[in-house]
């Protein structure tokens, strides 16, 4: 039988392949190419215009430290909103703060969100139904664009580079709006991919938050399928004290929280912001 497998696109130089059994969807909605394979190594997997988004085995590394990290640095986020995550796997991990009164999440392709739920059922798990959660098919800019004064205390944005679909979730107007609908000690997350391949994100990404956030930075993880090393996620803040809790406040908030992690411990939160100087490098001084 002749082996069948998915290169990814990402480079145009360098790149990865799987191996899958079969290909469970492959559909082409209004917005991108979206696929889900079944594969021996990493169990199902979602693409999105040929580039690997989440594998089923290693998803819990980038959920937990794009939501654990912000939320436990926070302490007290009663409104999340996230934006774009349509396989539902950072909703869930909002959810699982029992400190959050409400989540809303605003994923723009609804297409990501029927796949996920029929292919990928376990990432979203129960959120989907949990009465905290709002689940919008829409525009996740014009959301943050028409929100409230200081309506959220945090925002996790979960998207594709800044190109095509996911562009302007990288915008001077779009940090704009999201530093006025943070609480004062308010603060957003996003993926600013992977800096030994992408560096040029994580600056450019960066010198725009620092226009609208007096604290910007950035920490790591390491996820597998994000081919390159560390994967890096951009915060930009308006309170640097929450990036500089000791092991201890981290332990002691994730405790009464319940969250424990597979990836994501007190620990690694703590040393996730001491970034390697070739990563250091391309943060705005």
């Amino acid at each position: 039988m002749t082996d069948t497998w998915f290169n990814e696109t990402l480079y145009a130089d360098w790149g990865q392949r799987f191996r899958f059994v079969r290909q469970l969807a492959r559909v082409k909605s209004a917005f991108q190419d979206i696929g889900v394979f079944e594969t021996d190594s990493h169990g199902r997997m979602l693409t999105l215009d040929g580039v690997v988004q989440i594998t089923e085995r290693d998803e819990f590394v980038y959920q937990e430290m794009l939501t654990h990290v912000p939320l436990l640095a926070h302490g007290a986020a009663k409104n999340v909103l996230i934006i774009g995550a349509g396989d539902g796997g950072v909703l869930r991990h909002v959810l699982m703060h029992k400190c959050v009164e409400r989540a809303v999440m605003a994923e723009i392709d609804g297409e990501v969100i029927r796949l996920s739920k029929e292919f990928l059922p376990g990432i979203g798990g129960d959120a989907w139904n949990d009465p905290r959660a709002e689940v919008i098919v829409g525009d996740g800019i014009d959301y943050v664009k028409k929100a409230p004064d200081a309506s959220f205390d945090v925002i996790i944005v979960d998207s594709t580079d800044p190109i095509g679909v996911g562009e302007v979730l990288f915008t001077d107007e779009f940090y704009k709006h999201a530093a006025r609908i943070l609480t004062p000690s308010g603060l957003i997350v996003n993926q600013c991919g992977v800096p030994f391949m992408q560096a040029d994100e994580l600056y450019e990404t960066s010198v725009r938050r620092k226009q609208f956030f007096p604290h910007v930075t950035a920490y790591i993880a390491a996820v597998p399928t994000y081919v390159g090393g560390y994967m890096t996620l951009g915060w930009a803040g308006k309170d640097a004290r929450l990036t500089q809790h000791p092991v201890e406040v981290i332990a002691a908030r994730a405790m009464a929280a319940g969250i424990a992690g597979e990836y994501w411990s007190p620990h690694v939160h703590v040393a996730s912001f001491w970034l390697p100087p070739y990563i250091a490098k391309h943060l705005p001084r």
